[in-house]
């Protein structure tokens, strides 16, 4: 009896595994536990009572061929009739040949099978259903190209550094060649309003430009992390509001040896511009948004103090943070040709330039002269 038991338990775990490959069974603990609770014949019907209810379902495929025979078509897995629009439970042959026989029987007799009376019908059955649905996806496509046009329009404001107010003037402008370039058109109506319809408001302007330079902050940002590695450059200066600024640029070199460059960030500084508050606000930057500052192989600033000191200038303050790699310092070229140009004394040649410059632009034929003498040149 103990070898019959053990057998059985076997055949048993052998199903359970068999049926739970086939994503029909459920827990295999569950029945194991349902076969020592109860007797061998009482699992047995369990067994066959939950693989009743977990039976395979099958699945029903739409026929092209249907299309013609009872005029139905597929949308989005749905199986819709052409004449009334309605739609049945399964695609099954049965469902759709009932559906026709009965809500349509006339259909048949006015336009008989595999006739080109017929084949036209379906054809413009089908047109119209297809027009309804574009009524919703018509709405969508208008509202996504004005959105898109906003975006376009708002980075040309940005880029030329126009006022964001500009924007109504701009729609103005548009409707305004439009009504005289597309007189002649059916659908200049309809190309009016779509104008009309970009939101070109400061306030939708500004918003544009804000996910706009969003999106050229993230590009930068996954640009880093994609990077073998990359230099920075600092410069700090103030606004005409006296408020400290540090703009950092980033020249990048990628695997295949090219190199990029860009405009990282404007860091505010609030209060002093000491070399310790540069170091704060850039550390504070580079946590916040993960830059792999493991990367980085070569930072250049300007010979101030508080970017070039000994033991609290910020070049300083990042090389003897252990977070930071090692890395070159330069001077940026630019600030030592300003330096230099304080320092070289060329005031004989400056006198010389200036007292020229103020005979020839003192008369005006002698101005007119020096033009001529320009143009005769080339110059």
């Amino acid at each position: 009896m103990r070898c019959t038991n053990i057998r059985l338990l076997g055949q048993i775990r052998l199903k359970v595994v068999h049926l739970r490959m086939r994503r029909r069974a459920r827990c295999f603990n569950d029945v194991i536990f349902a076969a020592r609770a109860s007797h061998y014949h009482d699992y047995f019907k369990l067994t066959k009572r939950w693989l009743r209810h977990n039976r395979h379902k099958k699945t029903y495929h739409f026929h092209v061929e249907w299309k013609h025979d009872f005029l139905f078509t597929i949308v989005k897995d749905k199986s819709i009739c052409l004449i009334c629009h309605q739609a049945v439970a399964l695609a099954k042959r049965g469902n759709v040949e009932r559906h026709h026989n009965t809500i349509h029987p006339n259909f048949k007799d006015t336009y008989p099978l595999k006739s080109t009376h017929r084949s036209k019908k379906v054809d413009e059955l089908k047109s119209v259903l297809k027009a309804q649905q574009s009524l919703f996806t018509k709405p969508t496509a208008k509202s996504k190209a004005a959105t898109e046009a906003s975006f376009r329009v708002s980075h040309l404001l940005a880029k030329h550094k126009k006022p964001f107010t500009d924007g109504e003037l701009y729609k103005e402008a548009m409707v305004a060649a439009a009504d005289t370039l597309f007189k002649d058109l059916k659908n200049k109506e309809d190309i009016t309003n779509a104008i009309e319809s970009v939101p070109l408001g400061p306030a939708t302007v500004a918003r544009r430009v804000e996910l706009l330079s969003e999106d050229v902050n993230q590009q930068v940002l996954k640009d880093l992390s994609l990077c073998e590695c990359y230099s920075l450059q600092f410069d700090e200066s103030q606004d005409v509001t006296d408020t400290a600024q540090l703009m950092v640029f980033v020249r990048m070199a990628f695997k295949d040896s090219t190199t990029k460059e860009a405009f990282l960030t404007l860091l505010p500084l609030q209060g002093r511009t000491r070399g310790e508050d540069i170091y704060n606000e850039f550390k504070r930057y580079v946590h916040d948004n993960s830059i792999p500052i493991h990367k980085l192989v070569a930072i250049t600033t300007d010979g101030a103090p508080a970017m070039r000191g000994l033991h609290s200038g910020f070049v300083a303050l990042c090389r003897h943070d252990p977070d930071f790699p090692r890395f070159l310092n330069y001077h940026c070229v630019i600030h030592q040709q300003a330096l230099a140009s304080k320092v070289v004394d060329l005031s004989h040649v400056m006198t010389l330039v200036v007292k020229i410059v103020n005979s020839i632009r003192a008369k005006g034929l002698q101005h007119r002269l020096f033009k001529s003498l320009l143009d005769e040149l080339h110059a």
